[in-house]
């Protein structure tokens, strides 16, 4: 599967997971609907920019558990890999102190499932998904290997999610939580235009 899946189901699935310094032999995301989840796959494990943004993502942690959002991170690695990684201090390219979920995808259907693998070399792009409580992607973002994601603009579109399901307006270019939003007419758009 590839493509855009924005306004589709997001696709399911059980797998191994590292997830509070254990091993979890069945993850699922199924068992987070009724959350905002933010999905996010990155490359590999041991690696240079992928560090950086798993603990860039933990360093907003309390950001997304305000709003009711699950972050989970998806790579190819083992939970093997994902665990030893895990425990290796940041100050030697390790992740120690993430607390949220680190999906093991060897065998790359997930990656696959969600039009992000890289064929030619077999780990994921930096793809992002977010999916709101009843389990349907809203936001998609993928990004090629060097170019690190930003984890506020995540943050952002969450806010932007929560502002148009709370209160049926839109969110213009650059919105930001407690700008000014329209209503979804040419009426909001002249009215947003002229004020």
């Amino acid at each position: 599967m590839s493509g855009v899946l924005v306004g589709k189901k997001a696709p399911g699935f059980t797998a191994k997971a590292v997830f509070k310094d254990q091993i979890v032999e069945n993850f699922s995301l199924e068992s987070f609907k009724g959350k905002y989840v933010v999905f996010f796959f990155y490359p590999l494990d041991f690696t240079f920019v992928c560090p950086t943004e798993l603990h860039a993502f933990q360093e907003k942690g309390d950001e997304f558990i305000s709003r009711d959002a699950q972050v989970i991170a998806c790579s190819v690695d083992s939970e093997f890999s994902h665990f030893a990684w895990l425990n290796t201090p940041k100050a030697k390219g390790g992740i120690e102190g993430i607390n949220y979920p680190i999906v093991a995808d060897l065998n790359k259907n997930i990656a696959s499932d969600y039009g992000v693998l890289k064929e030619d070399d077999g780990v994921a792009y930096r793809g992002l998904f977010l999916i709101d409580k009843q389990g349907v992607v809203r936001h998609q973002v993928v990004n090629d290997l060097p170019l690190g994601r930003s984890v506020q603009e995540a943050v952002r579109m969450l806010d932007a999610l929560i502002f148009h399901e709370e209160n049926g307006e839109v969110c213009p270019a650059n919105w930001q939580n407690g700008d000014k939003s329209m209503k979804p007419d040419q009426e909001g758009l002249l009215s947003y235009y002229s004020s």
